[in-house]
């Protein structure tokens, strides 16, 4: 029996648990909703799908019925973290569902199979990729071996605090405020007691796993292709999450002010050049720890950061590209990890999220909100405006490679 015509409410149940799964791993509500269009037209199922980042709406008819849905569902969910390993292994199982190799039941067993703990190796691992991630972006901006150390070790902090705040509830909505504290705090003490350190870099790399820059380029995105409802509510996420990390950085700093704590800060960078590309090899691998891939998979996420970096600093280098207001070198390194993550996923057969979203990780400008926050909130509105001018600038020439990107080299499936 093939797949269309398995029993109707099988194929409906298949493509429901394939939306939330899907949702969980963080897809952007355009390719979610084109995946899901795409799997119910090869099942010969019609369907109207609805979704944002807290829940999806799905109906359901058969192609033969014409006077209303049979089967509705409202899914209520928490908003997806980018999972690579799950998200490939979603698409495999579509993929043999759809061309007929594994039936409709075997492949609804197949996607609950997927529901297991994470195990203690991989928290532990995940914990070291917040150091190794925090550590390798202040190699990335050439600061001092003082503060690579300093943001490694306060990483492993925020890992650690991450990690039990996925299991509770209260703890993780105050996680992000509670490790902008904790990192400020540290760093400070640090800077005052131990060793001279770039103070605003080492917290801006120490808490970079929790800035929300790839969800403001979704946001993006999100409006761009006129998902409005979607795209504003994962805009209003991430500047929520933006004011809370904001809010933890100025308590810390007027409760280390208000302690007498005063830091030696480092004004010029002093690592070599040498440092800066073995800091994009180290924070590549993290990355691709921190997005679930699967060990299979890792070169391929970690030349995505190489491509989406390397772009990024050709494009600098090529005049009248390198100008602030144009970014012309984020456009390039977006244009380029879209056309050849399509280009992948079309070759390949798998996702092209697994070169597309370490590709532009390193682009997304949540560091740039932070500190366009944390201007405002110190009073200093002008330069606080003229950055958040800078992260507009950043977002829009992300979300228009990504565009262009689409259009020369269409995804296969819009995953």
């Amino acid at each position: 029996m093939s797949a269309a015509t398995s029993p109707f409410r099988q194929r409906c149940n298949f493509i429901i648990d394939l939306a939330r799964r899907l949702h969980a791993c963080g897809m952007s509500t355009d390719r979610l909703e084109g995946a899901v269009l795409t799997v119910s037209r090869r099942l010969g199922v019609r369907t109207e799908i609805w979704c944002n980042p807290t829940g999806i709406i799905l109906s359901f008819s058969s192609p033969q019925k014409s006077d209303g849905a049979e089967i509705t569902r409202v899914l209520r969910l928490a908003p997806g973290d980018i999972n690579l390993k799950a998200l490939a292994m979603v698409d495999d199982i579509a993929e043999r569902v759809t061309d007929g190799r594994m039936e409709v039941d075997e492949g609804l067993k197949a996607l609950t199979a997927l529901d297991r703990p994470m195990a203690r190796e991989k928290l532990a691992i995940t914990v070291l990729a917040f150091g190794l991630a925090s550590g390798s972006v202040a190699a990335l901006l050439r600061t001092s071996w003082a503060d690579v150390a300093a943001s490694a070790v306060i990483g492993l902090m925020i890992g650690l605090l991450s990690v039990a705040s996925s299991s509770r509830p209260r703890l993780h909505e105050a996680s992000d405020a509670i490790a902008a504290l904790l990192a400020t705090l540290t760093a400070t003490a640090i800077a005052a007691f131990v060793t001279p350190l770039s103070l605003q870099t080492v917290v801006i790399a120490s808490l970079i796993v929790l800035m929300p820059g790839l969800m403001l380029t979704t946001a993006v995105a999100e409006l761009s292709s006129q998902n409005w409802a979607s795209g504003t509510a994962r805009f209003a996420g991430a500047t929520v999450a933006l004011l809370k990390l904001t809010f933890g950085t100025i308590v810390a700093t007027q409760a280390a002010h208000a302690m007498g704590w005063q830091p030696q800060l480092i004004s010029a960078p002093q690592l070599p050049a040498w440092a800066e590309w073995m800091g994009l090899l180290v924070g590549s691998s993290a990355f691709a720890v921190l997005f679930g891939a699967a060990r299979r998979d890792f070169l391929i996420v970690m030349a995505g950061a190489w491509i989406g970096y390397g772009l990024t600093r050709l494009g600098g280098q090529i005049p009248g590209l390198s100008s602030e207001a144009f970014a012309g070198g984020v456009f390039l390194a977006g244009l380029g990890v879209a056309m050849v993550s399509n280009a992948f996923g079309r070759i390949f057969r798998r996702p092209g999220a697994l070169l597309r979203v370490s590709g532009i990780i390193l682009l997304v400008p949540g560091s740039v909100g932070f500190r366009s926050l944390s201007f405002v909130l110190e009073r200093d509105v002008v330069l606080g405006l003229d950055t958040a001018v800078a992260v507009l600038s950043a977002l829009i020439a992300i979300v228009a490679g990504l565009l262009f990107g689409n259009l020369l080299v269409p995804p296969r499936r819009y995953l």
